[in-house]
């Protein structure tokens, strides 16, 4: 999972304004900058790059983000999450078979069911947070943060919840920056040589 820009924003860097929910028109550059962050963790399953961008452009939900945009209205970063009523990147086998045909997406579906089948009802749940390489450093990320923590507050939720690779230590050390706490580990087992990692750490703090 991609890391959170540095430090924590109070208010919205100049020139950025934050808002749930993606726009529409943006939903092809919301699909190229999360398969941009997470290409290298999906690229073995949901690969090739180009069927990959077909999936997201029609499995994204729109109500289960909150994005950084400019005021040109350019898409800087997202956050998505996952609810009850489904996730940003949606694994369904109807949107898979749109993009791979009956036989990819049946596979493809049984190996994400296994590595992220969960829908966490006592914390607010990510499903992915990206900030666009020429947007980095610019406190991006914690303001994603910020704004989906507004979401969950609106909703009930106590506690914010992510997954990060148990390996990529630099972006755990931000997220605990940001307030977050491991609170355990999931093992991939056999997923590992599809995924290319071991474990995911699971990570919450308070709203």
């Amino acid at each position: 999972m991609p890391r959170p820009s540095e430090g924590p924003a109070a208010a919205p860097p100049p020139g950025v304004r934050f808002a749930h929910g993606l726009p529409e028109p943006l939903r092809d550059a919301a699909a190229r900058l999360y398969w941009q962050a997470f290409g290298a963790k999906l690229g073995r399953v949901m690969g090739p790059e180009a069927r990959a961008l077909d999936w997201l452009r029609g499995a994204i939900m729109t109500d289960h983000a909150v994005v950084a945009m400019s005021d040109g209205g350019a898409l800087l970063g997202l956050a998505g999450f996952r609810s009850p009523a489904g996730a940003f990147a949606a694994t369904d086998l109807g949107s898979l078979s749109r993009a791979y045909g009956w036989p990819g997406a049946l596979w493809r579906w049984l190996a994400l069911w296994c590595l992220s089948r969960e829908i966490d009802n006592d914390r607010f749940l990510f499903d992915g947070i990206c900030v666009d390489r020429g947007a980095r450093g610019r406190g991006l990320g914690s303001g994603l943060i910020a704004a989906a923590a507004d979401v969950a507050a609106a909703r009930g939720y106590r506690e914010l919840r992510l997954d990060v690779i148990d390996t990529n230590l630099r972006a755990r050390a931000l997220y605990e920056r940001l307030g977050f706490r491991p609170a355990g580990v999931q093992r991939l087992g056999p997923l590992r040589h599809l995924f290319g990692f071991d474990a995911a750490v699971t990570m919450v703090r308070p709203v």
